[in-house]
């Protein structure tokens, strides 16, 4: 049992702020929070650990909804992912966890992997023999017979055979199955812009997965995927690129408006290379985000860790991504926790600084309420009750024009030609 203290605590919890305040943990749980000075010393014996955290906000645990620990954030992590073995791709897969750990991650979301890999990534950290955030794993995404990330083994077409993925990754113990509704930029000879599977194929592959007990995410870059996705029901929208056919990325504001009136959350991937993303296009590529919350969607955050020049440890800088294009720091700070946890269903265990939660908490520098960038001066992590001592990590290298990913250069051409046309 430990009692920790700071300058505020943020709890979460219909907007709770103690200044000062503190946390008692209890093995892996939230015993007690509120004000410093309302603890109930009297109660506890007289040598409770504490440890105060001056100049500091504790918070909950940040939550990045969608990553892949498979995919190093290199230069080309699909080559990477296919010419690999399982044994290294697990090594790296633990790193990539413990990365995400180190700035404060302590949930993640992964929605791609092959060889049902990432449960057993899962389960190293549930276990201890390794340390990361909470995993919730969704194992091969489900795609068309050469579709995006065929690679990783998901290949579906028939009604039965989607029923079988699906009912084999329940099988496996996934928490949630991902669906590519549409192409994608990373994978060669997939068109963004094409909805991958038909209307009836993507409503059975919700029926089959909520009948189940699983969310769903779906990957939707084009207008037309996104449309059949949210008809059909999925719990998160993944990315929301609005890619037209001609290579156009223009938001429809009436899908906009349908998606914010609708139950599913939106999962935008905003890393910290999307700032620099669209100084280098001239703001040819900007991300849909402003749009999807100024009409009023329910925005996560997330940053699509491990994709090219994207490496885990990037998140601190994700968040103020987020605030760069409008988001207020308040909203991000929901967007990285309790709404985060409540679209991925574990709202019930984490996501707040709450009694009876597992203990999943930060404290960084200063107010994030102020400013995402108190997000960089991490001072404490603590994952379901045990601290973690961040490793060192290598400075974040932003995109250049000589090093802009090939799938970021082709967009780039599409839009050219479609201005063109």
């Amino acid at each position: 049992m430990k009692l920790y203290t700071a300058d505020r605590v943020l709890t979460e919890d219909s907007g709770a702020c103690h200044e000062p305040g503190g946390v008692l943990v209890d093995e892996t749980t939230v015993a007690w929070v509120g004000p410093a000075a309302e603890f109930p010393t009297a109660a506890y014996p007289p040598d409770l650990p504490v440890q105060d955290l001056p100049g500091t906000t504790l918070m909950p645990g940040l939550i990045d909804a969608h990553v892949h620990l498979g995919f190093d954030g290199g230069p080309d992590p699909v080559a990477r992912m296919t010419s690999e073995s399982d044994a290294l791709q697990m090594a790296l897969m633990l790193r990539s966890a413990r990365e995400l750990l180190s700035v404060g991650v302590t949930t993640a979301r992964d929605l791609g992997a092959r060889g049902y890999l990432d449960l057993a990534v899962r389960q190293a950290v549930r276990d201890g023999t390794a340390r990361g955030p909470r995993l919730l794993t969704a194992g091969s995404p489900v795609t068309v017979t050469g579709g995006h990330c065929w690679f990783m083994g998901g290949e579906a077409d028939s009604a039965d055979d989607i029923r079988r993925l699906v009912r084999n990754h329940h099988k496996a113990g996934v928490d949630l199955i991902k669906v590519m509704a549409t192409g994608g930029f990373m994978t060669e000879g997939s068109a963004p812009w094409h909805a991958q599977y038909e209307p009836d194929h993507l409503q059975l592959v919700v029926a089959e997965a909520h009948r189940l007990g699983k969310r769903v995410a779906a990957h939707a870059h084009g207008v037309e995927g996104i449309e059949r996705a949210l008809a059909a029901g999925v719990d998160t929208l993944e990315h929301l690129s609005f890619v037209h056919a001609d290579g156009r990325h223009e938001v429809v504001p009436e899908l906009v408006d349908r998606i914010a009136a609708s139950d599913a959350y939106v999962s935008p991937t905003v890393s910290f290379q999307v700032p620099r993303l669209a100084e280098l296009t001239d703001g040819r590529l900007m991300p849909s985000l402003v749009e999807l919350y100024r009409g009023g969607c329910r925005i996560i955050a997330s940053t699509d860790a491990g994709i090219d020049r994207t490496p885990h440890y990037g998140f601190p800088g994700a968040l103020a991504a987020m605030e760069y294009f409008g988001v207020p720091a308040d909203e991000v700070i929901t967007a990285a926790t309790s709404r985060a946890a409540e679209a991925l269903g574990v709202a019930d265990r984490t996501g707040r600084l709450r009694v009876g939660l597992d203990a999943d908490l930060i404290a960084v520098g200063g107010d994030p309420r102020r400013g995402t960038e108190a997000f960089g001066d991490l001072r404490l992590v603590v994952a379901r009750g045990e601290e973690f001592a961040p490793d060192p990590l290598p400075e974040l290298e932003l995109l250049e024009l000589d090093t802009l990913p090939p799938f970021i250069r082709e967009m780039i051409d599409d839009m050219a030609r479609g201005a063109a046309d």
